[in-house]
Order: C-alpha cells, then structure tokens, then sequence
C-alpha cells in the first residue's frame, strides 16, 4: 500500500510531497512522549527529515535536521507565523504573550521589552538576585529534619522541588518585587505548573477536572494576581521587572497598556521559572552522575568569592559547559512549531497554507552529523578547540533562533550560574551508581521522581 501523502505541489512543481504516518494519531503522540529521541530516529530513518502525523487534533509536519530549522526560524520569505501555532497549544493560557505574536507586532512588542533586558538592567537584577539565592542556598536541608545541618550532614533530597522553590523565589523577588506569603506562593507556583501542561492536553475542552480546564481556572489566578498589583507598579519605580514593563518605553515613547504588561508578565514568569528550573535540575542529575565534572566544577567556583561581581560570571567556564551540555542533551522547550500563513516549501517538501510546522530541536539536538557521541554527556565539546555548537547555526539552539529568540537568555544564564555557584560552594551531592532519572515529556521534560539525591553540607 503506497504512503499516504500530507498534499500534492501543483502540477509542473518540482517540489515533493510530505509522507504521512498511517498510525493512530494518539498512538503516535504516545509513542513520542514515552521516548522521543527513538521516535524521531525511528520515525526519520522511515520517511526522512520531513513527514506528517495526525496529532492533537491536527495534521502536524515534523521537519528535522538544522537546515531545516534554520529556513523555518529565519523565514526569509515570512512564510511562517509563530501566533498561530504557539496559540494553538498554549494561547488560551499565554494570550498575547510576546512569543504569541508575529511580524510588526512583535517587533513593536519586542522593542519595548527588550528595555527590560538591557546589560545595565541585567546588573541591577544580578545585584538583586544573588543576595536572595545565597541566603536560600544556604538554609537548604535535608528532608529529614531529625538530621543535622553540620557539615557531612546528608539526606534524601527532592531537587527539583528545591530548585522550583528557589527559582520562585527569585522570580517573586526580581521579577514580582512583591512579597508572597507561603500559601500565595504556592497558589502561583501550581497555577503556572497547570498553565503550562494544559497546552498539550489530549483533551482539548474544558471538561472539569481535565487539563485544559485546570488550565483555563490557573490563568484566571494569573492574571488577577498582576492586576491587582499594576496600579502601585505603575505608581513607584522599582528595580523588578514588573515595575520595569510598566515604565519601559520605545524611541517613540510608547509603552505597554495594563494587558500588555499582564499578558508579557504571565508569559516571562513562566518562561523564566519553568525553563531555569528544568535547566538546573539536569545540571544537578549530570553533576551528581558525573562526580568528576562536578569537582571540576566546584574547584573552580571555589577559586572565585562567595558572593560574586557580575563581571565574575564569565570565569565560570566549566558551570557554563555543563550548563550547555545539559541544554544540549535536553532543551527545556522541546519542540519550536510554526504555522505556514501561505504555500511554501521545507527542504524541497511542499507545504500548504494552514499547516502545522515543528522543529524536533530535542532530537535535533541529538545529531551525530554535529555531535560527536551524541548520546554521551560530555561538556568538553563546547570548549575550544572543538566547540560542536558551532558545524551549525542552528545545530544548538535551546533559545529558539531568528527573531523569536529568547528574549530573557542572558537573564536565565545569569541565574543558573548564579545558583549553580552557591550550591557547589555550600553543598556535595550524588545519587546511586546505576540510577537513571526517568523523565516526564508530556509537557516540559521533567524527572517522574522530582530528582531525589544524597546532599551532604560541606
């Protein structure tokens, strides 16, 4: 039986079909959530770089290979709209939020908030921030509150739960500037984790109970939340960056409107926290596997203070590998979809207006044309001489590429090397030989038992 095909190129084109799966569409979703890298090897080595799959209640094409990424990110012909395929998944819970939009709205938008990232902002926030990560850092526990906290003190620790905790943390005090309670804190940490995983419910209603709804009720607590503060945000300037959107202005002196500054606040506290927090906790899982670059690692913070300039940042070279090696080996945004807004082609595949584009970069990530060893953790490769990175501009890219970059990467770098920083001062940390930490990708890859490790106090 010949392969069913996503649509034919009108006659006299020289451009080929898209190859569709003939699985169950559920089947496949399943299948990509259980092991995404055998998927998409699998599923390439059957039809190439570019075939379609019925899922989530669309015809979506997978386009892998960094070629293929490169001519969907830079878009030269703007073929391609984020808006309509990022909302698709995540609109109802991120509306407007400044990955949302596409063209000159965007650059309108972005223009505006990149006031809020400047190299001088970026100073005024790490002066803000480490102060907060110290201190938490430093009254970490073990979770067994019978046990001492003297140095040589260990325990069965959750790290991702530490981590979520202390990203929140900083996210309420450099972006928020607000003081939460413990049970606010908690309110808006479970509204974000409902928002985010409600964009690749199986269910796309809100049935009660179900994810989308869970979903739809958490961006109501949201966006109160910030409208409830916006007035005295607008009333006093503070170094946060909800303070910092409300007075951020372009060359011409607009300036967001109250939904404006909503709509980007709900997004970036979300992009922030999730992606840091799923950056750190597989730096921690890869330190904790591999106890020789962690040592590497702590020799060479413990060389610098404890308490760090800014400036001091770059000379942490080997967290910077690790930090890049484990975004390597798993992008906390797995996956980059487009929407084609016109008939346009991918590496010679004709795809029609209305399509769903994704870049696998998860897998992409994987590839052993660019990667030696793909499959083995090896922060070496991001040092000079052999510097991997750099076969492709699009080979890594767990910020995203083109205009749709990520915003907030310097502030995220910024912050993980920071805490990254203090817990290899303050503590040592392993897990048992053999141990593989089993990961969750029904939404945002996380570990399915919240990373427990052994942390000892130095």
């Amino acid at each position: 039986m010949a392969t069913p095909l996503l649509a034919q190129p009108s006659a006299g084109s020289d451009l080929k079909p898209v190859p569709v799966s003939e699985r169950n569409g559920v089947l496949e979703i399943l299948a990509m959530r259980r092991d995404p890298f055998h998927f998409a090897s699998e599923r390439r080595a059957q039809y190439g770089d570019v075939f379609a799959m019925n899922a989530l209640g669309i015809r979506m094409v997978s386009a892998s290979g960094a070629e293929a990424a490169q001519q969907i990110l830079i878009n030269k012909d703007q073929a391609f709209a984020n808006a309509p395929a990022w909302s698709y998944f995540i609109g109802p819970f991120f509306n407007r939020g400044v990955m949302l939009l596409d063209f000159d709205e965007h650059k309108h938008h972005r223009r505006i908030m990149q006031e809020a990232f400047t190299p001088k902002i970026l100073r005024g926030y790490f002066e803000e921030m480490q102060p907060v990560i110290a201190d938490r850092v430093a009254k970490w526990r073990s979770s067994d509150p019978a046990r001492s906290q003297a140095p040589g003190a260990a325990g069965k620790v959750k790290m991702m739960d530490q981590l979520k905790q202390l990203t929140l943390d900083v996210a309420a005090e450099i972006f928020l500037g607000v003081d939460l309670t413990p049970a606010e804190a908690d309110r808006l940490n479970k509204a974000f984790i409902e928002t985010v995983r409600a964009g690749v419910a199986l269910v796309r209603k809100p049935v009660p109970g179900g994810r989308w709804w869970k979903g739809l009720r958490s961006r109501k607590v949201l966006e109160d939340f910030f409208y409830e503060h916006i007035a005295a945000k607008r009333a006093t300037v503070t170094p946060d960056l909800f303070s910092v959107l409300c007075h951020a202005e372009d060359e011409h002196g607009n300036r967001f409107s109250d939904d404006d500054v909503v709509n980007h606040m709900i997004f970036v506290l979300m992009a922030a926290h999730d992606t840091s927090t799923i950056t750190l906790t597989q730096m921690t899982y890869r330190m904790a596997e591999y106890p020789d670059w962690q040592e590497k690692a702590r020799a060479q913070s413990l060389e610098l203070p404890d308490m760090l300039d800014y400036d001091q940042l770059a000379e942490l070279t080997t967290v910077e590998h690790i930090m890049d090696e484990s975004l390597r080996m798993c992008p906390p945004v797995p996956a980059q979809p487009r929407m084609a807004i016109k008939d346009t082609q991918v590496l010679g595949h004709f795809i029609p207006e209305g399509t769903m584009v994704v870049i696998p970069q998860m897998s992409n990530h994987r590839d052993n044309k660019y990667f030696t060893n793909p499959d083995v953790f090896d922060p070496d490769r991001f040092a000079a001489p052999r510097q991997e990175q750099r076969g492709h501009r699009m080979a890594w890219m767990p910020f995203g590429g083109g205009v749709h970059k990520c915003i907030g990467l310097y502030f995220g770098q910024m912050e993980i090397k920071t805490i990254m920083h203090h817990m290899l001062r303050d503590f040592e940390w392993s897990v048992p030989a053999g141990y593989h930490m089993p990961m969750d990708y029904s939404a945002l890859p996380v570990p399915k038992d919240r990373l427990p490790v052994t942390l000892v106090r130095r």
